[in-house]
């Protein structure tokens, strides 16, 4: 992305891009003036019967559910939960439960008995009618306090700033709101749970907020400046904490790799080999990242969509993907990692790329509608 068309580009993206809010622009039945769908149909394990380790977990953004999907060669979806409208990001504690941030609140699953066990309503206003598409309002990123015992869900407000919501894990009740940047994306948490971070957007920034205080203060991450505003491509999406540092890794464009401090607000500049732009990352313990390529800006110099496996030293595996792509998970040994198909603009597919990380072999396995979050049980 050089800065040379960056003026094009964000008049272009006024109406179709990453950026300005004109509602969901893929030309699937997926409309934001339509209600979601439920999954189809799928084959059930009996519930009576617990879910195997290793089983998928997705959000079903095209429905109201999450699918239970087992990723061996031949298999897919085997169970699904209504957990409500248009669900995004999804988390798992040791426990075995399933936060879920929806449309309409954050749902709570028990994972083993694959039920529903709460809905958790929002405490945020402004929220407006319950719809679908990447501007919908309601929760987008959520993450788990490393003790277990709060949940936080970024919660996109259209039009304004947006909120971190903390819910106590034992009551299943919000107990404090903080104001955030524009739709945050992502939220991650510290290693010792004293900072939550918030992903935001469409306003070039990660929020940092204190546990102990509820203090919270913004740190600007824009590599390439903030120029086009909501209608430019090149905005945070997606970070990941490191565990040898606890600083916050946040790629871009598969160009930059902006690594921040999030104690100090420095941030230093990594490059990277994808060329392509980026959303969902995870990382390891032993600090491999992984970043999600979704297609070119420009397709006259940009790469196609790429899953990038990024050791801790900066050496870099690029393994190309079949059509765009939005979030990632690793599996238990490190060895696999899965890719939903979900997407939140044009050219999603209902479905999960399984990819070999030593070899680069890919695979693909029909899974859910439209999924996004992603977790290995």
């Amino acid at each position: 992305m050089r800065r040379a068309v960056l003026a094009a580009i964000a008049v272009a993206v006024l109406a179709t891009g990453c950026g300005a809010p004109q509602g969901d622009t893929n030309s699937s039945s997926d409309k934001a003036s339509s209600p979601a769908k439920k999954a189809p149909e799928t084959p059930e394990t009996p519930k009576s019967a617990k879910t195997p380790d290793g089983t998928l977990l997705v959000a079903d953004f095209g429905a109201d559910t999450v699918s239970f999907v087992d990723p061996a060669p031949g298999k897919g979806v085997f169970d699904s939960v209504e957990v409500g409208h248009a669900p995004y990001g999804l988390v798992v504690g040791d426990d075995g439960r399933a936060w879920v941030a929806t449309a309409e609140g954050v749902a709570v699953v028990d994972t083993d008995s694959r039920e529903r066990e709460a809905l958790i309503p929002y405490g945020t206003e402004g929220l407006g009618p319950v719809t679908d598409g990447e501007y919908r309002g309601g929760g987008m990123g959520i993450a788990l306090a490393p003790d277990g015992e709060h949940a936080y869900v970024g919660v996109n407000v259209p039009d304004r700033n947006g909120a971190l919501e903390t819910i106590d894990t034992r009551t299943e009740k919000v107990t404090d709101t903080a104001s955030v940047g524009r739709r945050p994306f992502d939220v991650d948490v510290s290693r010792d749970g004293r900072q939550v971070y918030a992903t935001d957007h469409d306003s070039f920034d990660v929020t940092v907020l204190d546990t102990r205080g509820g203090d919270t203060r913004r740190i600007e991450v824009a590599p390439y400046g903030t120029e086009g505003g909501l209608g430019s491509w090149l905005k945070p999406h997606y970070a990941a904490v490191r565990p040898s540092d606890g600083k916050l890794l946040l790629p871009f464009e598969g160009e930059k790799l902006v690594v921040v401090d999030p104690d100090t607000g420095r941030s230093t500049v990594e490059r990277m080999t994808a060329n392509t732009h980026q959303h969902g990352v995870t990382i390891t313990p032993d600090g491999t990242l992984l970043a999600v390529g979704t297609g070119p800006i420009d397709p006259s110099e940009d790469e196609g969509p790429s899953l990038t496996v990024r050791a801790p030293g900066g050496k870099e595996k690029v393994v190309p993907l079949d059509g765009p792509h939005e979030d990632v998970a690793v599996s238990d040994d490190g060895r696999t990692a899965y890719v939903t198909g979900g997407f939140t603009r044009d050219g999603y597919w209902n479905g999960i790329t399984v990819v070999d990380i030593d070899s680069g072999d890919a695979r693909r396995l029909a899974a859910g509608e439209r999924p996004l979050g992603i977790a290995v049980l």
